[in-house]
């Protein structure tokens, strides 16, 4: 069962915790993010899967929530003599950080909506019986 929003305010939160609250993001997703942010060159799910010391096909898993989500970007590598392979880099921090204020004010608009039908709802005067 997920958290209320009284448990979310309550706790200390980091920078990662906008990427487990606002995208569901797993513990191995902000670990896999922070390998690509911190690395020079774009990496191959190989590549990202032995600095994580997970297996491929997890590592594969991970980068699809992130690029889904759009943390990382997708880049295909031609070789010279045929074939291709991917690479992964993280999308530009400002960009992600835009991203989230959009969906974080598109939240609290929908809220004030549901606040709104909540009072209309319940903001009505008591019927009273006469005996």
């Amino acid at each position: 069962m997920s958290d209320s929003m009284a448990e979310y305010l309550q706790r200390d939160m980091e920078c990662e915790g906008l990427l487990e609250c606002i995208h569901g993001l797993k513990e191995l997703d902000r670990e896999c993010f922070r390998v690509l942010v911190e690395t020079s060159e774009p990496l191959t799910i190989d590549e990202l899967a032995d600095r994580v010391d997970r297996e491929r096909s997890t590592a594969y898993r991970s980068i699809q929530r992130l690029l889904q989500a759009g943390f990382v970007q997708k880049e295909q590598v031609n070789y010279e003599q045929g074939g291709y392979y991917h690479v992964y880099r993280p999308t530009d921090p400002d960009e992600v950080a835009d991203d989230m204020q959009r969906m974080l004010n598109d939240w609290y608009a929908k809220m004030g909506q549901l606040l709104q039908e909540f009072r209309e709802k319940y903001d009505q005067q008591p019927v009273t019986v006469e005996n």
